[in-house]
């Protein structure tokens, strides 16, 4: 089962994954010019500092996740509870969760270009969400971007971007 599947809308997830840093970078360019770089989009969510932190932290998550569902058969995921991890997101750099996130999503999207087709059909499980292959591993980490991308546009009506 992949909770972000909706957010693929037909396209491929590879490609929405090597555009989202440049589209990542120009939300956090928008958001700084406005000045609304600490304002959450509604009561309740997160800002535009903290979606940021949680891309990096995911990032760094999903950078395990690829490389452990390719050198381990059968690989089962680690969870984590990401309101634990976003205690301290208020407070973090906008520069460097941009440069970690940015970073670590070149590695990755190279890693994933790496691998033969028949690796996108690897199994791997999630205690929560089940059995899954690698190809629904990426196809997570594009839905994910979708979703986050939603949440960092300037106005909380905005759409997400293509």
């Amino acid at each position: 089962m992949n909770p972000y599947a909706s957010w693929l809308d037909g396209r491929d997830p590879l490609a929405i994954i090597q555009e989202t840093s440049s589209l990542v970078k120009a939300a956090v360019d928008a958001h700084q010019a406005a000045g609304t770089i600490d304002r959450p989009r509604a009561a309740g969510k997160w800002s535009l500092r903290q979606v940021l932190a949680h891309l990096a932290d995911t990032e760094i998550v999903f950078a395990m996740r690829l490389r452990q569902s390719i050198a381990e058969d059968d690989h089962i995921i680690q969870p984590f509870d990401q309101d634990a991890w976003a205690r301290g997101y208020a407070e973090a750099g906008v520069e460097t969760a941009l440069a970690v996130f940015t970073t670590v999503r070149a590695w990755n999207v190279q890693f994933i270009r790496a691998q033969p087709e028949a690796a996108f059909a690897r199994s791997l499980s999630h205690p929560e969400r089940g059995t899954m292959t690698f190809r629904t591993l990426v196809e997570t980490m594009a839905g994910h971007d979708r979703n986050h991308l939603s949440q960092m546009a300037l106005t909380s009506s905005a759409q997400t971007p293509a």
